[in-house]
């Protein structure tokens, strides 16, 4: 056996982590973690894992399921075209499958939602199939190791850190040499402060040696981040007005109130008019204003009052014992913790 994968293998006995999906051939379980564990850190991860299983035991409970209710348990993990996507692939599994999740790489790929990444992922932890799993912590030590500058956000990079892993993965236990990849990107070879002296591979990394391991791994593009500007409007003296988000974009099928979007800062002139336009409402004051940061996206969010109930767009009417019956964003959820006594 290669050098790499014994080192990483004995490593990760000693020292991983036990988390619940690492416990089971259970390829439901293994393809929830790992929808949920993308852009979510683990401590999160773990009690949206517990909830959304103890709710949907087995891949038929989560197809029968509402999608409002299935969004309504992913609130607050954002990225919501994960969980729609999830909902969508169960109801494949059932459809298309019996009800008997896929065994094979091809066909668990086939689900919606599922790319190279997670149908790796599933093949090597529930059917010991030797797929190497890459993700960001996997890519970041096999850069290291091989001291290799190739940018990992590129096909060039997909192809080359693949084969690099292909070349090193245990045929014996792939389940295993994966978790331990991914489990020292994330404890040992981490991306600021890489504990290099203790690294069980320090003697043969190449960048170790000959180079600069914060360096690495290199990414060639920048995330470009889009500005938005949210106006949501509030009549709370009628009660709680929600409208659904029903275009694709951020928080589709999630509710929100009533809400303006215009496309840069504007006097507070020129918006009363958009909002008379468009609801018939006036503006009369600002509530409350906060930015909220996602990945790829930079909000800016303000709250204000109207003057006249908001009829205008199709709505719900709700109240503070029942808001919750509705998956709300988490900027919504937040803004309702804080000025509860709005709505009496």
């Amino acid at each position: 056996m290669h050098h790499f994968a014994l080192s990483i293998r004995v490593w990760y006995r000693q020292n991983h982590r036990e988390l619940p999906w690492r416990s089971t051939k259970n390829p439901y379980k293994i393809w929830l973690s790992e929808v949920i564990m993308q852009q979510t850190r683990v401590d999160q991860g773990l009690s949206y894992y517990k909830k959304i299983l103890e709710r949907y035991p087995s891949v038929e409970f989560l197809a029968e399921a509402d999608e409002q209710e299935v969004l309504k348990l992913w609130q607050g993990l954002g990225y919501y075209s994960r969980a729609r996507n999830m909902h969508k692939a169960a109801q494949q599994v059932v459809d298309d499958f019996g009800g008997v999740f896929p065994d094979n790489y091809k066909d668990i790929k086939s689900l919606k939602g599922v790319g190279d990444y997670t149908a790796s992922a599933i093949a090597s932890f529930a059917y010991d199939l030797p797929y190497p799993v890459l993700d960001g912590n996997a890519f970041r030590v096999l850069s290291r190791y091989f001291n290799d500058p190739t940018p990992i956000d590129t096909g060039e990079g997909a192809k080359v850190f693949k084969a690099y892993a292909e070349d090193l993965i245990s045929k014996d236990d792939p389940a295993e040499f994966n978790q331990a990849i991914m489990e020292m990107g994330a404890m040992m070879c981490r991306p600021k402060n890489p504990n290099c002296e203790h690294c069980p591979l320090n003697e043969t990394c190449l960048s170790y040696n000959e180079g600069d391991p914060l360096s690495l791994p290199v990414k060639s593009k920048k995330v470009k981040v889009t500005k938005r500007y949210f106006h949501f409007l509030l009549h709370p003296e009628s009660g709680i007005t929600l409208e659904k988000r029903t275009k694709k974009g951020i928080w589709q099928n999630m509710y929100q109130f009533p809400m303006l979007e215009v496309e840069k800062k504007i006097a507070k002139s020129e918006l009363k008019k958009k909002v008379k336009e468009r609801f018939g409402v006036e503006l009369t004051k600002k509530v409350f204003a906060e930015k909220h940061i996602l990945s790829h996206q930079h909000i800016e969010a303000v709250f204000w009052r109207v003057g006249g109930e908001i009829t205008l767009v199709p709505n719900v009417k709700v109240d503070l014992t029942t808001i919750h019956d509705y998956p709300l964003p988490r900027l919504i959820d937040r803004f309702i913790e804080n000025n509860s006594e709005l709505f009496g």
